[in-house]
């Protein structure tokens, strides 16, 4: 018996495997934030020394021992007297309601804090990604494929760039730009001009990276019949690259730009500590130097939260760039 499929039918098949795929993500981001929030809270639990001792030595700014009955507020008022198993629901439940908890120094909500200063540290991230993809396809596209002394020199930079620590190339960068020739401010602040300096001490590295994987995908690429076809219709060599190679070979670098996002946005923190910015860097600085847990908690949930929404949005553009990948 042979059956035959109607566009419709082959249209509801599809919409089925879509609804399939995305419910697949969706689970295992919950599960990835999970956890994330269970990671979060074992390590307040583990850390050396008792809580109620270091949220009392954060506030006061003392290091001496407290009386019991000091002792005995905190665990009441924090409820670390309570079993672990009920300190684990309400924690839990507390993240489902948008509760991440409250600073130990600043005796304000870690979700009002985080929400403060997340802001600038994304957009360094999101503008520093956006930076090493633009250099990494202008590379790309004039040295794949091709023997001279410009595309070996390009490609060395290239490597020397992946291999580079970014903090390295931010010091680097605020010396030589900002300290000797003044050309842009010490302090990065939160203006535009002050965002230029970070954003090419991280994009640099991903760069390198970036062209390196798009390069060797664009020489493969480039021997396929499908390249030769276009070429023999009269296109030029670099509307052949621009228009049909380079599509299909960003495939792979899209894949790992949701990696290479969470990569920035952890990167961001150490990057605008050496440039003074505002953001989540100078934060977490000061909250794991005075062991003010709830900030580091909260930061380590938010950053998952992050990355299992960054790959989803990175495998749907992957399915736009290249519609023939089926969701499965």
């Amino acid at each position: 018996m042979t059956l035959i499929l109607t566009t419709n039918d082959a249209m509801k098949i599809a919409a089925h495997h879509s609804i399939v795929w995305f419910a697949r993500r969706i689970l295992s981001g919950l599960v990835v934030v999970w956890a994330a929030a269970t990671f979060a809270f074992v390590i307040q639990c583990v850390l050396p020394g008792d809580r109620a001792q270091i949220v009392i030595n954060v506030t006061s700014g003392n290091v001496g021992l407290a009386s019991s009955a000091e002792l005995a507020a905190i665990n009441a008022k924090y409820g670390f007297d309570q079993p672990l198993a009920i300190q684990y629901g309400k924690y839990i439940s507390g993240i489902l309601h948008g509760d991440l908890g409250e600073s130990y120094q600043q005796h304000r909500p870690v979700a009002g804090i985080i929400a403060e200063q997340i802001g600038p540290t994304i957009v360094l991230a999101v503008t520093a990604l956006l930076f090493a993809w633009i250099i990494a396809i202008l590379t790309t596209l004039f040295i794949a494929g091709r023997d001279n002394i410009w595309a070996k020199l390009l490609n060395d930079t290239q490597v020397f760039f992946a291999t580079a620590p970014p903090y390295w190339l931010a010091t680097i960068l605020l010396v030589v730009f900002a300290v000797k020739l003044r050309i842009f401010p010490v302090i990065g602040g939160s203006s535009p001009v002050g965002l230029i300096l970070p954003t090419v001490a991280l994009a640099l590295e991903l760069s390198g990276f970036f062209g390196q994987v798009v390069q060797n995908e664009f020489t493969r690429v480039l021997e396929q019949p499908f390249v030769t076809s276009a070429r023999a219709r009269g296109m030029s060599e670099f509307g052949v690259r621009l228009r049909h190679v380079l599509r299909h070979a960003a495939l792979p670098g899209i894949t790992l730009s949701g990696w290479a996002l969470g990569k920035l946005l952890s990167g961001a923190i150490v990057i605008e500590v050496v440039f003074a910015r505002q953001g989540l860097g100078g934060v977490l600085v000061a909250a794991t130097s005075s062991r003010d847990v709830p900030i580091v908690s909260g930061a380590v949930l938010i950053s998952a939260g992050l990355f299992v929404l960054v790959s989803l949005i990175v495998d749907l553009t992957y399915r736009v760039v290249d519609p023939r990948i089926n969701f499965t």
